[in-house]
């Protein structure tokens, strides 16, 4: 027999929606696929959410490649930061209700057009902001704010390193230091350059054969801050071009140059680094220098930020480069992009 209409199980029964998923690690063109989803219904603690925009980030790369610490089982829902607005609440839930437009960082879920998230991922997102800039502040937005403002000293007028500058993190970072009067140096390649540029920072191509020395002659007395995505050796050159007092902040990992599978090897050389700096603090030899690694935590400080980022964008003073808006139909070009190197900004999936 079927539910009765307008019960939850009966609309969940006849609402489908698109949806992507991921269903190995390799190729994008072999493994993301779409397919129509039947809406989930809210459970205990947990809210429905009809998704106006995804991000598409390298989380993503990282699970397609097996090369990240911590990937669902697949097959499974890629998606890590969403928003949209509530379409049902499960038990338990009292401080939502439908109707609320949310943002949320669930780490994986959000490429459907209907997502269930826990409540206590979600944050308030304003009704004037455009989905696809709001999205982009989710995860890329918070990242950067918080190691600008809560791992570092940096006071304008000090200079500050970010590698990746045209990434989707790389140009929010740049945006937020230039406007609180920062001078940044970033790192592109030479095609990018204009668009660093077009930021307010220097550029430098990530390549250079020896990139502190072209680091240190445009900084001579080192760099405040070194924001560093890239991990590997390079830890060692961030290291050497920080002044007196700075912070290397390791924020992510390159998987360039790894066979899929290997998920723990882009990760070790951050741990030496960490390891070699907290030995030197025992010895006094860093020079007042210190090495911190950041991964972006839901909670408090995480709503905080965010709605600190909202108030930026709803001001004009802050606006993330979108590489593209892109049907959910369209997840595989989108990641292809992202490994080949040819994003600037951030993709973002509009079911």
């Amino acid at each position: 027999m079927s539910a009765p209409a307008g019960t939850e199980a009966g609309r969940s029964a006849r609402t489908t929606g698109r949806a992507v998923r991921m269903t190995g690690s390799g190729e994008p063109e072999q493994h993301i696929e779409t397919y129509d989803a039947d809406r989930p219904a809210a459970r205990r603690g947990k809210v429905v959410v009809r998704v106006e925009a995804a991000g598409v980030s390298y989380a993503e790369v990282q699970m397609l490649q097996h090369l990240h610490p911590f990937p669902p089982r697949f097959p499974f829902v890629p998606g890590y930061d969403v928003v949209g607005r509530i379409v049902e609440v499960g038990a338990g839930v009292t401080d939502w209700r439908p109707g609320d437009r949310v943002a949320a960082m669930p780490r994986y879920g959000g490429w459907q057009e209907y997502a269930e998230i826990p409540a206590s991922c979600l944050a308030r997102l304003p009704e004037d902001l455009d989905a696809a800039e709001a999205v982009a502040m989710v995860t890329n937005g918070v990242t950067a704010w918080q190691m600008l403002h809560r791992l570092t000293d940096a006071a304008p007028g000090d200079t500050v390193l970010v590698h990746g500058a045209s990434g989707g993190v790389g140009t929010v970072l740049t945006r937020i230091a230039v406007h609180h009067g920062l001078r940044v140096i970033g790192t592109a390649s030479p095609a990018k350059h204009d668009a660093v540029r077009a930021m307010g920072a220097e550029p430098l191509d990530y390549r250079t054969t020896d990139l502190p020395a072209a680091v240190r002659r445009l900084a001579p007395q080192g760099v405040t801050a070194v924001f560093d995505h890239i991990g590997g050796r390079g830890l060692d050159d961030s290291w050497q071009v920080l002044a007196p007092g700075g912070t290397l902040v390791s924020f992510d990992s390159s998987v360039a140059g790894y066979r899929p599978g290997q998920w723990f090897r882009p990760h070790v050389p951050a741990m030496r680094r960490g390891l070699t700096h907290a030995a030197a603090r025992l010895l006094g030899r860093t020079g007042g220098r210190r090495m911190r690694m950041y991964y972006v935590k839901p909670g408090k400080n995480f709503a905080a930020d965010l709605a600190t980022m909202y108030d930026l964008l709803g001001q004009g003073v802050l606006r993330p480069e979108i590489a593209g808006r892109l049907p959910l139909d369209e997840a595989s070009r989108a990641l292809r992009e992202l490994l080949d190197g040819r994003v600037v900004g951030k993709y973002v999936l509009i079911p």
